[in-house]
């Protein structure tokens, strides 16, 4: 007989097995469950699906794995008929969990009436879901999320880069429109941030390397993907921004700032079309007085002082005005948030040292989505990566 010593070294080494099998992201996996949701005043059942599914390489084995998060309205009786919303976030190396938990899913996360998340940090029903009109699956690229790499030999070159992303992607989403009978249904791509470039670059890998035809692209807080400007002419088109941001902070002039939100940005859009974009592009050739003229409009519509303008030629970039608008506060703005504040270490400096909206996101939000362990039952050790590496080298 086995001494009892012995026994209790294959106990703990079989938990120790069991415990890091769980830290393997499995190649494929399923796990569903059902919920309902109120939308626009109407209840709407759904059916929702945590998983993996392989990608796969040139020999046919598993190389990597995605998870996908995929919600279906069950009360639909012909989904041919039933759009599918295929949805990305950014990065790149974001993982698919703001468009999930703060925009389009079912569920979106506990925030106050001005959209601050609030403790306890968790979850609850989102009456604005999509889910009334179109199902959705939101999907991990590599290394975000519980998304991993499966084959230590795979090259990293497969998965990163802006051609390899949108390749490896293209051929995993064939895989899942077929596996979930989706081929007839009218299909919508959805990305936010980088995933405006990811989602443009599928729109034409689909259809030109899997005679996938999407019914439409939606563009979420676009990047720099065929409408950036750079220069002076491009900082300039931001003073709209500028003046939504001040407006909120109540760093307008007095007339100003009583005024309604749409009618000052109105006045604001006016001015930099009509005379500060072709200030600039007179450059050195402006008149000093026609100069000093246009930089005191600029500070009346942007919050930061007229020398600010004069001292940088009339283009203040955002990375500027998210550090400059409430120095004299001791606070600096959010970079895609301009509503949080933060503190820097020094008051000086041209840019934020870090972007005091993402902090915040980050403390409320990995708890939000941890509900995909709680409530949807998809059990693991790994660490949901809400932002991942993905360099190449």
């Amino acid at each position: 007989m086995r001494s009892l010593k012995t026994l209790c070294l294959i106990f703990i080494l079989s938990i120790s097995f069991a415990f890091a099998q769980e830290r393997v992201l499995p190649a494929e996996s399923a796990i569903t469950s059902t919920g309902q949701v109120t939308i626009k005043g109407k209840p709407v059942p759904y059916k929702v699906t945590v998983g993996t599914q392989p990608v796969w390489n040139a020999e046919g084995k598993p190389s990597a794995s995605l998870f996908y998060t995929y919600y279906e309205r069950t009360d639909v009786s012909d989904k041919s008929k039933r759009p599918l919303l295929i949805s990305f976030n950014g990065g790149p190396g974001s993982a698919s969990v703001w468009m999930h938990v703060a925009y389009t899913g079912p569920k979106q996360l506990n925030i106050d009436s001005e959209g601050y998340p609030v403790q306890p940090y968790g979850v609850r029903d989102n009456p604005h879901s999509v889910l009334d009109v179109a199902d959705i699956v939101y999907i991990d690229p590599v290394n975000t999320g519980f998304s991993r790499i499966l084959d230590p030999k795979a090259e990293k070159s497969t998965f990163f880069g802006v051609n390899a992303d949108i390749k490896y992607l293209a051929e995993w989403l064939d895989n899942f429109v077929s596996r979930s009978s989706r081929w007839t249904s009218p299909k919508y791509i959805i990305g936010e941030s980088y995933g405006t470039t990811r989602v443009s670059g599928l729109a034409l890998e689909l259809q030109n390397n899997h005679w996938m035809y999407l019914n439409g692209v939606i563009l979420v807080s676009p990047t720099d993907l065929g409408i950036k400007r750079d220069g002076p002419v491009g900082d300039a088109l931001s003073v709209p921004y500028f003046t939504a941001a001040a407006w909120y902070h109540k760093m307008l002039p007095a007339d100003l700032q009583q005024k309604d939100l749409n009618e000052v940005l109105a006045e604001s859009e006016k001015f930099t079309v009509d005379e500060l974009i072709p200030a600039i592009t007179k450059g050195g050739f402006i008149d000093p007085a026609k100069r000093k003229e246009i930089a005191a409009k600029a500070a009346r519509y942007s919050g930061v002082s007229e020398q600010v303008f004069l001292d940088r030629n009339l283009s203040v970039s955002t990375q500027f005005f998210w550090k400059e608008l409430l120095r004299d506060k001791g606070f600096t703005i959010g970079r895609l948030d301009s509503r949080y504040k933060g503190i820097d270490k020094a008051t000086a400096g041209e840019r934020p040292d870090y972007n005091s909206e993402l902090t915040s996101w980050l403390h409320s939000f990995t708890p939000a989505i941890n509900y995909l362990r709680d409530v949807l039952k998809f059990k693991t050790d790994l660490q949901y990566n809400m932002f991942g590496p993905v360099h190449p080298g």
